[in-house]
């Protein structure tokens, strides 16, 4: 699992990390989801990837970890192809050019926020997804909602099907476009930062609800977080970003003082240490 064995934790300074990271890379086997190598990046004038290397297997639900201006947005963006490297390659799916692999993809930014007069429906605006619905409005109500209904169902908004999309709540909306992420059955889901504007008490179900679709749907899902203790329930490997990779691993072995003081650059106490999750 990974670029190594589960039996340490590396570091992306090694000359052995640099050496396996190009291998991944080359590697075209059909288990590898995401390989990227070299990657660059400057916004503003400003290096925020500064030689990101990483791969990621199919079926893993992968955890991006570090501190805010990280660039983990940004690395999701170049994957996807919504933002354009300096320098590095990126290979989705097996396809170097991304566009083809974009079909295959579901993606939920970190911001959507509808204009308030945004006026489709949850039930319009899921319908857009899919060439079957797309003409929603010749179809009966219920036609539409025979095709939407499980994926709707399996997140918990059933019921806000005729509901404005710019008048659903953070956690609403959020649900909402996982299922739209969902529609066309991605092999690959990849979420930045999907709690934004969930409130504190519904975080840890939402998570474990992501954990379930990651188990159920049998996907690869690449997400950002800040909340360590999820990483370390649900993660199948994390990777510790701050410009670089600074270090990958289980989340065992991530989650610990030295590989998290390498990431954020603070004093950990070994209270947070496994079994004590943040």
């Amino acid at each position: 699992m990974g670029l190594f064995s589960a039996s340490h934790l590396t570091y992306p300074n090694s000359h052995r990390f640099l050496s396996h990271a190009y291998k991944a890379y080359n590697h075209t086997g059909a288990d590898i989801a995401v390989s990227v190598r070299d990657l660059h990046v400057s916004l503003g004038g400003q290096s925020v990837l500064r030689g990101v290397n990483l791969h990621l297997h199919r079926g893993q639900l992968v955890a991006l970890i570090g501190p805010n201006g990280s660039g983990k947005t940004t690395l999701l963006r170049a994957v996807v192809g919504l933002q354009k490297p300096d320098t590095g390659e990126v290979r989705l799916l097996g396809e170097n050019n991304i566009q083809k692999a974009l079909p295959r993809v579901g993606y939920v930014p970190q911001r959507f926020v509808p204009d308030r007069s945004f006026i489709l429906s949850v039930r319009e605006f899921l319908a857009l997804r899919l060439r079957e619905t797309q003409s929603w409005f010749w179809h009966r109500h219920r036609d539409t909602d025979d095709r939407l209904m499980a994926d709707m169902a399996e997140l918990g908004v059933e019921s806000l099907l005729d509901r404005p999309i710019a008048a659903l709540s953070g956690g609403q909306l959020q649900r909402v476009l996982i299922v739209f992420a969902l529609l066309k059955r991605p092999e690959l889901l990849i979420l930045d930062e999907p709690t934004a504007g969930v409130d504190s008490p519904g975080e840890k179900t939402f998570y474990d609800l992501i954990g379930e679709i990651h188990r159920r749907r049998k996907l690869t899902v690449v997400l950002v977080s800040h909340d360590l203790s999820m990483v370390y329930r649900h993660a199948s490997w994390v990777y510790a970003l701050n410009g670089v990779v600074c270090c990958e691993g289980s989340p065992e072995q991530v989650m610990n003082a030295d590989a998290l003081k390498e990431t954020y650059g603070l004093n950990i106490s070994q209270h947070h240490h496994i079994g004590h999750p943040f």
